[in-house]
C-alpha cells in the first residue's frame, strides 16, 4: 500500500524553498519539457492596460538573480519595456502544484555582447522568426499574407530585429499547494543578489 509522498525538507525552510525555486527556474531554461520553460510575462501597455504573453525562458542566472528571453524589436513588448521596464513573470507546474511569480526590471539588448552571444547560441529555426516580413503584430488581409525567410542570408538579415531581454529579479513569490498544508513565501532581492524572505498566508 502506497502512502502519501514525504514532504520535502524545504516545506518549512525559507532558504530551502528559495533554493528549490531557483533550481526549478534553472531547469526551465535548460529543459524544454519543464513547465517553467514557457512562462507568461506581463508588461504595461502603451495604453496603460496590462499585456500578457508567453515567452521561452532562454537563460537563468541564480547569482543575479536574472532570467533572459528573446523577442523581436518590432513587437509591441519592446516599445512597452523601453517606456516602462517593470515586468512580471509567471510560471506554474500543474503536476507539482507549484507557482512562481516574479517581479523585476527588464533591460533590452540589441547591439551589444549580451545580444550577440544570445544570437550566436540560437538555433537556425529560432533565428528565422526575426526575418519574417512584415513585423509581428502587423494587420493582414489574409492569414498567410507574410513572408518567411528561405535562405541563410535571409535568416541572417533578421539579426537587426533580434533582442535579448534580461529581467533583473527584484521579488519572487512561491506557492506550493499540498494536502499536508500549503506553503507560500516571498523573497526580495537587493542589487547585490542578497535575498530576504518571509512566509505568507497561502
Amino acid at each position: 500500500m502506497t502512502g502519501s509522498p514525504a514532504r520535502p525538507s524545504h516545506a518549512d525552510d525559507l532558504d530551502g524553498t528559495l533554493a528549490e525555486a531557483l533550481r526549478l527556474l534553472a531547469r526551465g531554461a535548460a529543459d524544454r519539457r519543464s513547465p517553467f520553460h514557457t512562462p507568461g510575462i506581463a508588461t504595461i501597455g502603451r495604453d496603460g492596460r496590462p499585456k500578457l504573453r508567453t515567452v521561452v525562458l532562454r537563460a537563468f542566472d541564480p547569482a543575479g538573480p536574472a532570467l533572459r528571453f528573446h523577442t523581436d524589436s518590432r513587437s509591441a513588448k519592446i516599445a512597452e519595456l523601453e517606456a516602462a521596464p517593470s515586468i512580471a513573470v509567471h510560471g506554474y507546474d500543474p503536476g507539482a502544484k507549484i507557482q512562481i511569480r516574479i517581479e523585476g526590471r527588464a533591460s533590452v539588448h540589441g547591439d551589444d555582447a549580451v545580444a550577440e552571444a544570445a544570437w550566436n547560441a540560437s538555433q537556425r529555426m529560432s533565428r528565422a522568426c526575426y526575418a519574417v516580413a512584415p513585423g509581428p503584430g502587423t494587420a493582414m488581409e489574409s492569414a498567410d499574407a507574410f513572408e518567411l525567410p528561405a535562405t541563410d542570408e535571409e535568416i541572417a538579415s533578421g539579426r537587426i530585429h533580434f533582442r535579448a531581454v534580461v529581467v533583473a529579479i527584484e521579488r519572487l513569490e512561491w506557492l506550493w499547494l499540498a494536502h499536508g498544508g500549503h506553503r507560500r513565501a516571498e523573497f526580495a532581492f537587493g542589487p547585490d543578489g542578497s535575498a530576504s524572505g518571509r512566509w505568507l498566508v497561502p
